[in-house]
């Protein structure tokens, strides 16, 4: 059976995310840095779950390892159930393609094809007829009040319209974990609430969850979860941002 098939104990689809021991060195010329101190966390499925912490505490790191795009130097990474590091680079990507959805601060659209196509790219990768794709990233565009746009390319957009085109690629294809790195910060207040509303919606399904690095404390109240990253390990884990942050 595929490692990508197989069965997972009650505990571990229960976790959208176990990481147990991860650390991630760099080197820096002749210095080796060490940016995660041996991490255990789990994530539960239905959670909103928000990572915060300052610049350089290594959130993006940890999101980065928890979703399988930068591998550990040492511990384990459970997806649902599945070691990720375990699979091979082909059962890896397409385990992604299939289960994780990722908005980053950098858009990463394509810029030669206009906001549906962008949209539609995850659906296409996974080998729907390209006119379905289309439809269906336009009817999650239009969840985003930006369906108008559809048809324009990146160039053409606003910073808040292509965020909100990033948004609807990562979730188009119903990902069951979404990963989102601050998906609010370039959205004026009505924008965002509208943009959490919709992550909600996959956060609150027994199966999904979502978990968002963020600053943008207009937002903190929806969360159902807040870790608090300092220096590579996790000093705060509760539903409130502790005094001081």
């Amino acid at each position: 059976m595929s490692p990508l098939h197989e069965t997972a104990t009650d505990e571990a689809v229960s976790n959208a995310i176990s990481t147990r021991g991860v650390t991630r060195d760099f080197e820096a010329g002749q210095q080796t840095i060490t940016v995660l101190h041996g991490i255990d966390l789990d994530v539960r499925a239905g959670e909103l779950t928000f990572l915060v912490g300052e610049s350089g505490s290594g959130k993006t790191t940890l999101i980065s390892i928890m979703c399988g795009i930068l591998y550990p130097t040492q511990g384990e990474v459970e997806v649902f159930g599945t070691d990720i590091y375990g699979l091979s680079d082909t059962e890896l990507v397409n385990f992604r393609l299939q289960n994780i959805g990722f908005i980053f601060q950098q858009y990463n659209l394509i810029p030669s094809i206009d906001a549906a196509s962008n949209a539609a790219v995850p659906l296409i990768a996974q080998g729907m007829d390209r006119h379905e794709a289309r439809r269906r990233a336009t009817e999650m565009l239009e969840k985003l009040n930006i369906a108008d746009q559809a048809s324009k390319l990146p160039s053409q957009l606003s910073g808040g319209q292509q965020q909100r085109v990033a948004i609807a690629r990562a979730l188009v294809h119903e990902p069951r974990l979404v990963v989102c790195d601050e998906p609010t910060a370039a959205l004026d207040a009505r924008s965002g609430r509208r943009v959490m509303d919709l992550l909600r919606e996959v956060a609150v399904a027994e199966d999904r969850s979502v978990i968002i690095v963020t600053h943008d404390n207009r937002i903190f109240d929806l969360a159902d979860r807040i870790l608090v990253l300092e220096d590579g390990n996790i000093i705060h884990d509760g539903t409130e941002m502790p005094d001081g942050h």
